[in-house]
């Protein structure tokens, strides 16, 4: 079958975030949008002829429309076959765990993770390497590169291939093979905890509730907790994939999961609750009478991680990206393990689990993962924490509160400014870094004495690589910071995100309100940087 090779003329907006290209629907439906960047990924790799592909996403509007794209621009490039999740499904961390299982040469991931769907709105491209996670800067710096003086693409002029099929198929030279998205997640899975210990704590009444947000765990949750574990029937909430996540908007907080918050603080709610987001890398847990905050809840599973079968030898070490609290590092510390502070994104993990460095890492965003895939996995943490009860035979709370008293709490909080107008944004955050040389040594509020101010550098232990401006950093002496960055992962505006927390020794105080416990921060955060008046804003869009 001939390549066509198709003219076309750059966009100037294709700069891949810290999780791919996100973008407005409308902005992907422009013509050739997606095929330049595709065109551009492959224009920046080398060596994949006659390799494997993976493909799948998040089945959020356009996804299908993408894949299909995607697909005849592999089969024009070279490629030798494509490994497609069933009805364009595969969660990200389904995708990764693929990748790896089958050696493929990498794969693309269609997904805006947490952010909403539909025709109005988000969708997003990411390629990943491998070894199964997001591809570094190096590659992501080429494509944007290449997209900035593409001008032509190429591609098959072929019939859409049925997504719905298992089994194989041909576009043009190429085999499309369409895989049941579950299969392998589910067996590695079985791998790593202990199946049987789970279904006896819910053969012994113990009661959850999992949201799937109407989003790509659904179909992973059905066949896992209630087929694999035996879970009753209707511990899945919202399990049926939606493209526009039935109008809701698919990010496992307190703000869009407060109905199961609140259901979990009454006497007769469920004992554990949960939930995953659009494409199931992040997790929401709650128990009974506690909220697990993503940074407590690293620290918590990487202290228990050996009770699980996959980790039972213990864990060679701990990674969080730096907005993260420090509850982990006192794990570290107590374990005697490596610890690792890196940016914002999952890509920033990927050397150090490859070399072995370390094997649980986690984000402040609600995720966590671990060495058996390259993308953080919101399943995973669920299925480890189900692990840890199984064993414990305690709740949610009385784990945390033990915890607390042996490592001592970091109160800890995000206060999300959203869609904020960019230049207003990059200039506040301009205004903030010129103040750090002058930060030290000051005391500012509540006698709290600045110990340290600087942008985050990261120097990658591994491959000696260097990423400047990670984020602002004001730390005080008695090891409270205040973190501030601009998010990657919006499609409007700027997120701006401003990041507070206080450490309570093991005999302090653990039962405080925690915007009230960090209210002096607060205050002292808004003096420096002057968000609100600034912003127009009287109030952060969301609190976490």
């Amino acid at each position: 079958m001939t390549v066509q090779v198709n003219k076309t003329t750059p966009y100037a907006d294709q700069k891949p975030g810290t999780s791919g290209l996100r973008k407005r629907v409308t902005v992907y439906q422009q013509p050739n949008y997606v095929e330049n960047y595709i065109q551009a990924i492959f224009d920046s790799l080398e060596g994949f002829a006659g390799q494997t592909l993976v493909i799948g996403g998040d089945g959020r509007f356009y996804n299908d429309v993408a894949i299909q794209k995607a697909i005849r621009i592999a089969a024009a490039n070279g490629f030798g076959k494509v490994l497609v999740g069933q009805g364009g499904l595969l969660s990200t961390p389904a995708a990764s765990h693929v990748i790896r299982h089958y050696k493929a040469f990498g794969g693309l991931v269609l997904s805006a993770s947490h952010n909403p769907g539909g025709p109005e709105g988000d969708f997003g491209i990411k390629y990943n390497i491998g070894n199964g996670g997001p591809a570094p800067e190096k590659i992501t710096d080429a494509v944007y590169a290449r997209t900035k003086v593409i001008d032509s693409y190429r591609t098959l002029d072929t019939p859409d291939i049925d997504l719905d099929a298992i089994g194989t198929q041909m576009v043009g030279d190429m085999v499309v093979e369409v895989i049941d998205p579950v299969k392998d997640y589910a067996a590695l899975m079985q791998t790593l905890f202990d199946f049987d210990a789970i279904r006896a704590l819910f053969a012994g009444g113990f009661r959850m509730t999992f949201d799937a947000m109407h989003a790509v765990t659904g179909p992973y949750a059905h066949a896992i907790l209630e087929g694999m574990l035996g879970a009753p029937k209707g511990t899945v909430i919202n399990g049926v994939p939606s493209p526009s996540f039935n109008d809701g908007h698919p990010d496992p907080n307190l703000v869009y999961c407060k109905d199961m918050h609140d259901l979990l603080m009454t006497p007769d709610g469920p004992d554990f609750g949960a939930a995953s987001d659009g494409d199931g890398d992040r997790n929401l847990i709650i128990g009974k009478n506690r909220f697990v905050t993503p940074s407590d809840s690293l620290a918590l599973l990487a202290a228990n991680a050996h009770l699980a079968p996959g980790y039972k030898q213990g864990i060679a070490g701990i990674a969080r990206s730096m907005p993260t609290s420090a509850a982990a590092d006192r794990v570290a510390e107590k374990l005697g393990i490596e610890m690792h502070e890196t940016p914002t994104g999952w890509k920033f993990f990927g050397n150090l689990l490859d070399a072995g460095r370390v094997t649980i890492c986690g984000e402040e965003s609600a995720g966590t993962g671990s060495n058996h895939v390259r993308e953080k996995d919101g399943l995973w943490a669920v299925l480890l924490w189900l692990n840890i009860l199984a064993v414990r035979k305690q709740s949610v709370d009385a784990i945390v509160r033990e915890h607390w008293k042996t490592y001592g709490r970091n109160y800890y909080t995000r206060h999300d400014y959203e869609e904020v107008d960019a230049s207003i944004a990059g200039k506040l955050v301009e205004d903030l870094r010129a103040q750090l040389p002058s930060l030290p040594g000051k005391v500012l509020a509540d006698d709290m004495q600045v110990a340290y101010a600087d942008d985050f550098t990261y120097h990658d232990p591994v491959d000696g690589s260097t990423s400047a401006r990670q984020g602002i950093r004001i730390g005080f002496t008695d090891g409270s910071r205040i973190v501030l960055r601009l998010s990657g992962t919006g499609t409007v505006g700027a997120t701006l995100r401003l990041y507070l927390e206080r450490y309570e020794a093991a005999d302090g105080r653990h039962d405080l309100d925690t915007q009230l416990a960090l209210e002096p921060l607060i205050g002292i955060a808004d003096s420096l940087a002057q968000i609100q008046s600034r912003t127009g804003r009287d109030a952060p869009s969301v609190i976490t």
